[in-house]
């Protein structure tokens, strides 16, 4: 039985490296270049650095949900490739991108009518100046909605069709604008914040344009046929809303609740908001290979659904895991080691290093442990259909325990900004617990595979 179910693994151990590499390569220029953002910020000012955290806080909120469409139609065009149903796949990718590329420009012609409200009541009490760089940042990055949307559209097909190196190409070539214009605005023109936005809205917009055009290359096996109908599929885009909007829900109440929580941290002064800001993106590389593997094991999950081989689900869930796990623990024993470097790099105040640091350390050594478990199994049950259970655990996990522990430890109980992350660890906790009682339980595995 063993060796009959290992001659037929639908993904080797050679394309399992083929998958991950590129996706980590991926995940670690994002990352990078999110930083590198903020330390050239940093030349402008903390006041600065705190504006960029804020609006960067609004849209990570749609690349949340941008992400969980992608998401779903990654899903629907993974299951129906593990199928062999290409035709269906093809479809679902191109209804993919008809949908969202009609929901973002809906999106950003709303944000933009929200402006006043999102400067003045979401961001809570700001002072004059953080006020200022962030109305400037905002008004050119959220012309970039549309962009992040068929971007993570397209990158989600081909990471559905098992090919990573597409993305991770087309990232660098991203990022490189992003940091060259970065460094010529800030640096050469000498523009503040403008000089991050401006780079930051082209890179996404080319990265957008490339991404399409790959995509028309009738040779993939997901792909914009030259016949590609501007209609709606209905049950196509039902198929994909299925599973992308209760993923969606959940991607936008978790980084809801997480702007909420801003407000919070708002209030105990801009050394508080700078800390937390720096933090946001140390943090991100200390779970960036899991996110990673994150990815690739919703590739490998949705394909093994549609081929109908809950064996190989498993099988492939714990080696991803396991993974991820030692991955998480290399990164974070190299970020740690380096915390005098980062430092030196935002050129902080030591209060605001002092702070920054403690919550490095505190939350290196959580990821490690739960991080995972916390976000990475939970996409085997997504790949699953399963997620209508994801959505409720995390949303409940995230109002109830996070913010309510966040409210709680920073304000009644004096801990300040540090609370708040105090709050997400044990919001870890509960989410794990919940997301391994449904992997050991059985009822995720009859979803079913769509139609």
């Amino acid at each position: 039985m063993e060796s009959d179910l290992k001659r037929n693994y639908l993904f080797t151990n050679k394309d399992l490296i083929r998958l991950l590499i590129p996706l980590m390569i991926e995940q670690f220029l994002a990352v990078a270049v999110g930083m590198a953002d903020s330390i050239m910020v940093a030349s402008v000012g903390e006041s600065a650095v705190s504006a960029v955290s804020l609006v960067d806080s609004i849209i990570i909120l749609f690349i949340n949900i941008f992400a969980a469409l992608a998401t779903g139609g990654a899903v629907v065009a993974g299951q129906f490739i593990g199928q062999k149903q290409n035709d269906k796949a093809c479809k679902a990718g191109e209804q993919l991108l008809l949908f969202v590329t009609f929901i973002s420009i809906i999106v950003m012609a709303v944000m933009y009518l929200g402006k006043g409200f999102i400067l003045s009541v979401v961001f809570g009490s700001i002072q004059s100046d953080v006020f200022a760089y962030a109305n400037t940042y905002l008004l050119i990055t959220f012309a970039s909605i549309p962009f992040i949307a068929v971007y993570n559209s397209g990158a989600a097909l081909f990471r559905a069709m098992g090919n990573s190196r597409i993305t991770m190409v087309t990232s660098i070539v991203m990022n490189i604008i992003n940091v060259f214009g970065n460094a010529l605005l800030i640096y050469g023109v000498g523009m503040g914040v403008e000089g991050v936005a401006i780079p930051t809205l082209v890179s996404r917009a080319v990265s957008a344009v490339i991404i399409v055009a790959l995509l028309r290359n009738e040779e993939l096996i997901v792909h914009i046929s030259k016949r590609f109908n501007y209609k709606f599929n209905k049950d196509m885009v039902k198929n994909i809303l299925k599973i992308g909007v209760p993923n969606g829900i959940e991607n936008s109440m978790f980084q809801l609740g997480k702007i909420m929580l801003l407000s919070v941290i708002a209030g105990f002064g801009t050394a508080s908001i700078t800390a937390n800001a720096v933090a946001n993106s140390v943090s991100a590389f200390q779970i960036l290979p899991g996110m990673a593997v994150g990815l690739g094991l919703i590739t490998v999950v949705s394909q093994c659904v549609g081929a109908n081989d809950y064996v190989q689900v498993r099988y492939y869930t714990k080696k991803l895991l396991k993974i991820a796990h030692i991955a998480v623990i290399g990164m974070n024993v190299i970020i740690i080691s380096s915390i005098p470097l980062i430092l030196r790099a935002y050129n902080l105040s030591e209060e605001t290093a002092a702070l920054a640091s403690k919550v490095f350390i505190f939350y290196g050594i959580c990821s490690c442990i739960l991080w995972p478990l916390s976000f990475t199994l939970p996409n085997t049950l997504r790949a699953s259909n399963d997620v209508r259970y994801t959505m409720i655990v995390s949303v409940s996990s995230m109002w109830i325990v996070r913010i309510g522990f966040g409210i709680v430890l920073s304000k009644y109980f004096n801990i300040g900004m540090f609370g708040v992350w105090v709050a997400m660890i044990i919001d870890w906790i509960v989410r794990s617990a919940f997301f391994i009682i449904r992997y050991k339980g059985g009822k995720w595995e009859i979803s079913g595979m769509l139609k």
